[in-house]
């Protein structure tokens, strides 16, 4: 058996109810009446709370009240009693990878399977051509018998534990309807008279076999593309890295698996390479290939004291990274088990589909039953009627039924992914088509999140480098958002700036010191007053500033001990970002309703807004963070389908009180607690424009979902009275069903080829 291992996991929400998740992968599960037979068996044992298992993944995860060291031991023995083989959760193995003699290993059941049920199909060609190919009935026999006991022995046995355990699935409708047909076959030529020709139907048994691996084998195939962002973000974990002397227990250099570093540990990173572990970069100039994290390919310049992500390549430079965060606890990890936590849950519309499938299996058989005694209540042969009732069973199998949604989902998360769009649930993942209205927290969501110096306005006739000169002199030291917007502005005009003596900072006011011998002062307005500065001059100014709800700032000079003079106003704003007011429009196009949270004073609020291209009634200002969940609440009366969209900080309680939370990382590669924001989707670049992009991914992905369910109770609500009417034989029933399933996954694989 491979590695039979499980995952637990503390659920966060829960903890403090000591409740805990268990993954277990289940091998043989074949369609919805398999899944609903094992969280029927998991859901049985004592202190599991839920159950949920996912046909496509074929995984379970269970929801149970932790501290029992037995419980995963018990899990797995009601998997294997229901029937199934509990084994590795994650694994990476292929099976096409291993071959014999050329062909993938798990094709050769359905190779032999094909090559013996041929010569029994010869006759059914040859009629079509005038010959008559019919084989003697031993050969018949000879090769239909492996083919049904042998190849087909897996039917038997998932069937026999659905009997034990009093439910039906897929098995157990191939296994009854093809026996029939072999047991038909074998006793009409146990009594036929030596010599006589006798019709038998070997060849539609083996063939209806044949049907059903091959078409096992093409949904397997197609499953796993459906799991191909997972394999692709676990391939860029680096296995490996050079580790760098510390100077006490470590005199070199020397490789460690990355499972090995701490935080703290130094690690030296070849162009071309990609980093091991999230870390901040000490030594060397690079630029860095993100597009696995953020979904942008452009590269990202790295300088000392610049963010990297593990999984992410490493450009042209030599650099030394500090680790701050590796193995379980890196972005790239969180990011890995959020889009398995997304594919192994279930959207609310496949509890409607488990409801079916647990009384469909039953109902089928009662319908095949049916149609064998209204037949020979009608006077067909015994060998006619059984034909019909084969066919009913075989092709309502509830395969396709149990793929719809997984498949659509986990091809819809995937694709996500790959273009920076995390989807936490499934939920989420179905009712963001349907939002009706979308709130945006302003800062660091709408605007770039930091200051820059607006405008510098001194008295007519004034130098204005000279003034910016002396305020960068003043901010050279500090790390302020506004000393940086100061700096920033100088550096930008090229200006240069002497030193400041005698600096002092004056919390929460400003700063003052000494600038080519004059000594200065830098701070709020309010402390401006305070000081009694005159401010006529610069009144309009000021009020140029307030109208644009910027923060203000004063430059002003000591010329006596009693006497200042205002220099010059600073005004500071943000900015809004890159696409904000075009991604805002095109929602507006779509007919949703949009709402400016800020806890910004009004004037400020509606002055961004207006930037943004809102109107004044779609402001909501001076709301403070604990009470912008109330804010949600106000625009969810009457109904509404709210969805919020924040960078995930202060804005916890609004995206978990939304219907839809959207949080937003930012364009500096996204934070390291990104994946853990109370939201069901995330955005992994700070882009507005992405929000409109999670909506149409989700409409798409629900789209698919109706297309799959429609074609999958297509195929068994016209199948089944065709079959039961005698318009399909066995032979066709199976084809259709092995159709079905793989049809229902080609569609939903169609998701790959979106694109934001």
């Amino acid at each position: 058996m491979p590695g039979m291992n499980t995952t637990t996991t503390l659920s966060p929400a829960t903890a403090d109810a000591e409740v805990c998740e268990i993954d277990l992968g289940i091998g043989g599960m074949t369609c919805a009446s398999c899944v609903g037979r094992v969280e029927r068996a998991l859901r049985k044992q004592p202190g599991v709370i839920d159950a949920s298992v996912n046909l496509a993944t074929e995984t379970a995860r269970v929801t149970a009240a932790a501290g029992d060291p037995a419980l995963t031991a018990r899990l797995r023995r009601a998997v294997r009693d229901a029937g199934y083989e509990p084994r590795a959760v994650e694994t990476d193995d292929d099976p096409d990878r291993e071959r014999v003699l050329g062909v993938p290993r798990n094709a050769w059941p359905v190779l032999i399977a094909a090559l013996l049920s041929a010569p029994l199909v010869g006759p059914m060609v040859g009629d079509l051509l005038g010959k008559h190919w019919m084989l003697p009935a031993l050969w018949q026999f000879v090769l239909a018998t492996p083919v049904q006991f042998v190849l087909g022995a897996r039917f038997y046995r998932a069937g026999w534990h659905a009997l034990k355990a009093g439910s039906g699935n897929m098995e157990l409708l191939v296994a009854i309807g093809t026996t029939a047909g072999w047991a038909l076959s074998t006793w009409l030529w146990w009594r036929a008279d030596a010599g006589e020709m006798v019709h038998l139907y070997y060849e539609g048994s083996a063939v209806v076999i044949t049907l059903v691996l091959l078409g096992k084998w093409l949904e397997a195939r197609a499953k796993r593309q459906t799991t191909e962002a997972i394999r692709a973000l676990q391939a860029l974990r680096p296995e490996r890295a050079r580790l760098l002397p510390d100077g006490v227990r470590r005199t070199e250099m020397v490789e460690v698996p990355v499972e090995e570093l701490l935080p703290g540990d130094r690690i030296q990173v070849l162009p071309g390479e990609r980093f091991a572990a999230d870390g901040e970069v000490v030594d060397g100039h690079t630029q860095a290939d993100e597009s696995m994290l953020t979904g942008e390919a452009m590269p990202v310049p790295k300088a000392p004291g610049s963010g990297v992500t593990g999984g992410s390549l490493n450009g042209e430079g030599l650099v030394v990274v500090e680790v701050r965060a590796s193995g379980a606890q890196s972005v790239l990890a969180q990011i890995i088990a959020l889009v398995q936590d997304a594919q192994a849950g279930k959207a609310p519309v496949q509890r409607l589909v488990d409801r079916v499938a647990a009384v469909f299996v039953p109902v089928v058989l009662a319908i095949g039953v049916v149609t064998l005694l209204a037949w020979l209540a009608l006077g067909a042969p015994l060998e006619d009627a059984l034909q019909h009732a084969v066919a009913v069973l075989v092709i309502a199998c509830p395969c396709a039924l149990g793929l719809a949604t997984p498949a659509a989902i986990m091809a819809g998360t995937g694709v996500a992914a790959r273009h920076g769009i995390l989807i936490r649930d499934a939920e989420a993942l179905e009712i963001a088509h349907r939002v009706q209205a979308v709130a945006f927290d302003k800062t660091g969501t709408l605007t770039e999140g930091r200051p820059r110096l607006l405008f510098l306005a001194g008295e007519p006739g004034s130098d204005e480098a000279a003034l910016l000169v002396q305020a960068a002199a003043l901010q050279a030291g500090s790390e302020h958002p506004l000393a940086r917007a100061v700096l920033q502005a100088a550096r930008e005009r090229g200006l240069a700036w002497p030193e400041a003596r005698e600096l002092q900072a004056v919390t929460g006011r400003g700063v003052q010191g000494t600038v080519d011998g004059a000594l200065l002062l830098l701070g709020s307005l309010r402390w401006m007053e305070a000081l009694g500065v005159g401010m006529t001059a610069l009144q309009p100014a000021v009020q140029r500033a307030l109208a644009q709800g910027a923060s203000v700032s004063v430059l002003a000079r000591r010329d006596a001990p009693d006497r200042l003079t205002a220099l010059a106003v600073l005004a500071f704003g943000d900015e809004p970002k890159p696409g904000a007011r075009e991604a805002l429009a095109r929602l507006r196009e779509r007919g949703l309703r949009l709402a400016l949270v800020s806890g910004d004073n009004r004037a400020a609020a509606e002055a961004m807004a207006e930037r943004l291209g809102l109107r004044p009634e779609e402001v909501m200002a001076e709301v403070l963070p604990a009470d912008k969940a109330a804010a949600i609440r106000s625009l969810q009366q009457g109904g509404r389908v709210v969805a919020m969209v924040g960078d995930g900080v202060n804005d916890a309680p609004a995206l978990a009180a939304a219907d839809v939370g959207l949080a937003m990382g930012h364009s500096e590669g996204a934070s390291a607690d990104v994946a853990l924001h109370a939201a069901g989707i995330t955005l992994m670049r700070g882009e507005p424009q992405l929000v409109a992009a999670a909506f149409d991914i989700s409409r798409r992905t629900v789209r698919k979902i109706r297309q799959n369910l429609f074609w999958a109770f297509a195929y068994n609500v016209a199948g089944i009275p065709l079959a039961a009417l005698g318009f399909l034989n066995p032979v066709v029933a199976g084809a259709a069903m092995a159709l079905s399933s793989v049809s229902v996954v080609s569609n939903a694989l169609l998701l790959k080829r979106w694109r934001p």
